[in-house]
């Protein structure tokens, strides 16, 4: 079999992973309010439960991205953690207790930790100028599985029997559901992932560098041929040119110089880009249950129709931004998100801190604010993060992933339990999000000037 062929296998069982985590997200988010009741859970439990699956991923995944940095494979460490993916659903189903549950999500969590290594699997296979619409692709996978989650919970919910020790009904079906996906994701990637050689840009780019420390100016593309000019990003700072071409080529270590590596201004912003957007997604996705049992009655089949058509607009929101990647650069999709985003906030600060009942217009209001809200997600998601890897160093991906997607899980464990106590205060939980967001944005403005006056690349595109 050659490389391209296996190269199209490995993204497309990528592909599967990332849709199998958008289905459990799918099949349990909508079910783990009224399980935690039965279990006679006190309401902070829900913002506990759904936090904790991020809180492990928080911790791991910067060590799996180290991992796959030193060993340049990345196969056995999605063998490896899927394991954990097994194990948490399976604690899930089991559900004796509140405790259990929320160790379930912990376990999970370790599992999705592994995501870092992957994001550096694809940087490290990748052009630069190709890199935006893959990731949106990937990104796609995850919220087709957040498509197809609730089409699951249509018979889920239907499972009423005993399997031996153990119950199974609507609310533990999905743990051994999930459990038993994960089991069969295992053979796939087996038999339809390989470790593929790497990107060579890595070698270009460290001669790049060395022309320019040589006094050259001269540009020369990361990865190309003479029919398809190819751009270069990377950002350029003093330290970084300071610093000896022998001791560029030693041994990986992601802890050495890290505040020149994550505390320069256009990593700091995208990091808080990561952390403020995920921030208030996952308060709002916290809020939204509990407001629609309240003040327009939706149950677990009501909840799971309302995040099947959000999974709709997301996955078409990937690919207009996959298409818009090709035309316009990556820190203009940012802007246009963070707009979307503020303007999304606002109407729901206007709208729906007030709700008076199940009538026409509250339930109209509700509806445009979610769609604003997820309107401006993937344009956020995919340019930020593919904004992430070109100014960070390819070599050592997997662990700058890793940070970014810790920074990314801080943020889901601290939404949730922002707006799990805040379900009757509105204004106070929109109001901070709001803030947050307009501080971004201003730092954004900042962030685009910094590209475009510090940042090298090839126009041939009219590409960043």
């Amino acid at each position: 079999m050659d490389n391209h062929r296996k190269r199209n296998l490995t993204f497309l069982t990528i592909g599967l992973i990332f849709m199998l985590s958008g289905i459990e997200y799918a099949v349990i988010l909508p079910t783990i309010w009224r399980y935690l009741q039965i279990l006679e859970a006190p309401p902070y439990f829900l913002g506990l439960g759904l936090s904790a699956f991020s809180l492990s991923g928080l911790l791991t995944g910067p060590l799996f991205g180290l991992w796959s940095d030193r060993s340049k494979t990345t196969k056995s460490i999605i063998l490896f953690s899927n394991l954990f993916e097994i194990a948490g659903n399976f604690m899930y189903f089991i559900g004796y207790s509140k405790w259990l549950l929320l160790c379930s999500r912990l376990v999970a969590g370790i599992g999705a930790g592994a995501g870092s290594s992957i994001f550096g699997f694809l940087t490290r296979s990748t052009r630069p100028e190709e890199r935006a619409g893959i990731f949106a692709a990937v990104m796609a996978c995850r919220q087709a599985g957040l498509l197809v989650g609730p089409a699951f919970n249509l018979f889920l919910r239907l499972c009423d029997f005993e399997l031996g020790p153990f119950v199974v009904n609507k609310y533990t079906s999905p743990g051994i559901f999930m459990c038993l996906l994960w089991v069969l994701l295992q053979f796939v990637v087996l038999v339809m992932y390989w470790d593929i050689p790497p990107n060579s840009s890595e070698g270009v780019a460290v001669m790049v560098e060395m022309k320019q420390e040589d006094g050259y100016e001269e540009e020369a593309p990361l990865m190309g041929s003479d029919e398809e000019p190819v751009q270069i990003y990377r950002a350029v700072n003093s330290d970084e040119l300071g610093t000896s071409t022998s001791s560029r080529m030693q041994g990986l270590n992601p802890f050495e110089n890290f505040s020149v590596k994550f505390l320069r201004e256009e990593v700091v912003v995208l990091l808080t880009a990561q952390f403020i957007t995920l921030f208030n997604q996952t308060a709002l996705e916290t809020m939204v249950t509990p407001l629609t049992q309240r003040y327009f009655g939706f149950d677990e089949l009501g909840n799971s129709l309302m995040y099947s058509l959000c999974g709709v607009e997301v996955i078409l929101g990937f690919f207009f931004v996959r298409w818009l990647s090709k035309k316009v650069a990556d820190r203009v999709v940012l802007a246009v998100g963070l707009v979307i985003c503020c303007t999304a906030c606002i109407w729901c600060l206007v709208f729906l801190c007030n709700p008076r009942g199940a009538n026409l217009w509250e339930l109209s209001a509700f509806i445009i604010g979610v769609f604003l809200q997820l309107l401006g997600l993937p344009f956020v998601a995919v340019s930020q993060v593919s904004l992430f890897s070109k100014v960070t160093a390819e070599k050592t991906q997997g662990f700058s992933q890793g940070v970014r997607r810790s920074v990314g899980g801080l943020a889901t464990i601290l939404g949730p339990l922002w707006a799990g106590g805040l379900t009757n205060n509105l204004y106070i939980m929109l109001g901070m999000m709001l803030a947050l967001l307009l501080m971004i944005s201003v730092s954004t403005t900042q962030l685009i000037k910094y590209l475009v006056e510090n940042v090298l690349y090839d126009t041939g595109q009219g590409h960043d």
